[in-house]
């Protein structure tokens, strides 16, 4: 008999299946909900990094070259001196730039979302640990059980703050500097 695909599965491969089901619904709901301007943004970036780009602007730029310096003389030479390829060029290397760095905006706040969720996962892990390595300490030291690195374990078993580690390596970075 299969499981529903709703019932959260409690294997270890079926909660890492669930969990990339979330990140990707998670990514689908904020492609959804991203601005007009965002969405166009990344469309024209997407296909100014292609190779699609790449080759219909050699198409265009060559055929605008040759045509202008004789080579080709199938229309008249309208830009002999290729002023105008140069102020189109850089035009769309304006607009072009403007979009790559809209969508590097958009990807920098995705990675700081991301960033903050690995930190509180790891914050976490590092809490749940810590009242692990106490529960064991506490059962080892009832059934008399000796323990050789007893000074590092009870290091261990010290919570640590987020901002006594920030502190710490601002000090650090600053006596570096």
């Amino acid at each position: 008999m299969q499981p529903s695909p709703r019932k959260p599965p409690t294997t270890t491969l079926g909660r890492l299946d669930r969990n990339i089901e979330a990140l990707l619904e998670r990514r689908q709901q904020e492609a959804d909900n991203a601005s007009l301007e965002d969405r166009i943004a990344r469309t024209i970036t997407r296909f100014a990094g292609s190779m699609a780009f790449v080759y219909i602007h050699a198409v265009i730029f060559g055929l605008w070259i040759l045509t202008n310096t004789g080579v080709l003389p199938v229309l008249p030479a309208f830009d002999p001196s290729l002023v105008i390829l140069a102020m189109v060029a850089s035009v769309e290397a304006i607009f072009i730039s403007t979009f790559v760095m809209i969508s590097q905006n958009r990807m920098a706040e995705v990675d700081d979302k991301r960033a903050d969720l690995n930190l509180q996962i790891s914050l976490l892990a590092e809490h749940e640990t810590t009242e692990l390595l106490n529960l064991v300490s506490a059962m080892a030291e009832k059934l008399g059980v000796e323990v050789e690195a007893r000074a590092e374990i009870e290091e261990l078993k010290q919570d640590v703050k987020p901002e006594q580690v920030l502190d710490a390596m601002e000090t650090r970075s600053r006596d570096e500097d």
